[in-house]
């Protein structure tokens, strides 16, 4: 945060620490863990640390425009081609590598940013209206869409056995 605040620096801090707490419960698994669902309907483990890289990439370069480097830019095309040819899921190893490229992408932004930067808006569609964004609404709703699906992957992994050192 350009201008160090208290309150902002405990939060980035506390998200900090979840971001360790899901990489590192992602990166030692097996294809077969990954694939593990608390019920059919529901995303895989794997799917579920696509979609959080996913929502990073898609709020921070998408809606807000910043930009990513060669590796990152690597990634979302290996991520993309997975998807649409519906492959297995990425390994552990690279889902890790993209929860840390998407996060060293909003880190530095929120480094970069002032207070001024964090009230300006953006352009988005909510059913069929356009609104306005925020960064501060953003970066809010990617730290709370960060612990959601990061709470499903604990939750998923422990149903199945699978340790997960996530916080209780």
């Amino acid at each position: 945060m350009a201008e160090d605040n208290f309150t902002l620096t405990t939060y980035y801090t506390i998200w900090k620490e979840y971001q360790e707490h899901i990489k590192g419960a992602i990166a030692p698994l097996t294809a077969e863990q990954l694939a593990l669902r608390a019920t059919p309907h529901l995303r895989s483990v794997g799917e579920n640390a696509m979609h959080i890289i996913g929502a990073r990439i898609g709020w921070f370069i998408i809606t807000l425009g910043e930009e990513f480097g060669e590796e990152m830019s690597a990634y979302l095309k290996r991520n993309e081609v997975a998807l649409r040819q519906g492959t297995p899921i990425l390994t552990a190893a690279e889902l890790a590598q993209g929860l840390d490229h998407t996060w060293q992408l909003m880190a530095n932004c929120l480094a970069r940013w002032s207070p001024a930067d964090m009230q300006q808006t953006f352009p988005d569609e909510l059913d069929g209206k356009q609104i306005y964004l925020s960064r501060a609404w953003v970066v809010g709703h990617v730290m709370e869409h960060d612990m959601h699906h990061g709470g499903e992957l604990s939750l998923t992994l422990g149903m199945h056995g699978v340790p997960a050192d996530f916080p209780g």
